[in-house]
């Protein structure tokens, strides 16, 4: 099977001797191409933990994790550098755009830390904001953005290196109802016109008919 992501019996445990914290117990998921999965839980149930692993943000006390087919469990800080910059577009609950680069600017420098040659970033980023219908806010810094357009810059930044992998931490919370699923639909879209895979950690119950399949984690432990 075409897996995006595979994690294999993930288990995080935090701190040592008697005052160790087990967040992650043997977690296993497998994402394929043009799948859409949401992962929903309670508070403390290990959500941020797991996505943090799944984006290479975090290395597993064990478990084997592995992103585009490349087994990256044991890969040094500069090759996850790497493998996040080239296989992963991360969407954030706020947009972290950078307050002084224009909207154009937030997604070239995205190309220019992957060394991607400026015209050819520049037609990247055009398209891409053109989709998301940003092309009139291009020359805009994020003050003068509403939340949803903030959002809509984020998603586009993720997707400037064609990433394998789309990763979203709770993407709707800042947004109501209407602009959250209209961004949520964006990722499903791009999901399945672009054969990617999409992890989605949300309490909204509003945007799982938008997934292809629901997964939950409690107590550390993962529930399909």
């Amino acid at each position: 099977m075409n897996n995006k992501l595979l994690m294999e019996n993930i288990t995080k445990v935090y701190g040592d001797g008697e005052t160790t914290v087990k967040v992650l117990k043997e977690v296993s998921l497998a994402v394929k191409a043009e799948e859409f999965v949401a992962v929903v839980g309670p508070s403390g149930a290990g959500k941020s933990t797991f996505l943090s692993i799944a984006g290479a943000l975090l290395s597993p006390t064990s478990g084997r994790i592995s992103l585009g087919g490349e087994d990256i469990t044991e890969l040094t800080p500069p090759e996850l550098n790497q493998v996040r910059l080239d296989k992963i577009g991360f969407v954030f609950q706020s947009s972290n755009l950078i307050p002084y680069l224009t909207v154009i600017d937030q997604l070239l420098l995205v190309a220019k830390l992957a060394r991607t040659p400026r015209k050819m970033a520049e037609a990247k980023a055009k398209e891409l904001l053109q989709r998301l219908g940003l092309a009139h806010r291009r020359n805009h810094y994020p003050d003068s953005l509403s939340g949803g357009e903030r959002q809509r810059v984020a998603i586009a930044r993720a997707w400037m290196n064609d990433p394998e992998i789309i990763l979203a931490d709770e993407p709707t919370a800042s947004l109501d109802s209407d602009r959250g699923r209209d961004v949520v639909q964006m990722l499903a879209d791009e999901v399945k016109l672009h054969g990617k895979a999409a992890v989605m950690v949300t309490h909204d119950q509003r945007m799982l008919d938008l997934c292809d399949r629901v997964v939950q984690i409690e107590d550390g432990k993962l529930f399909e």
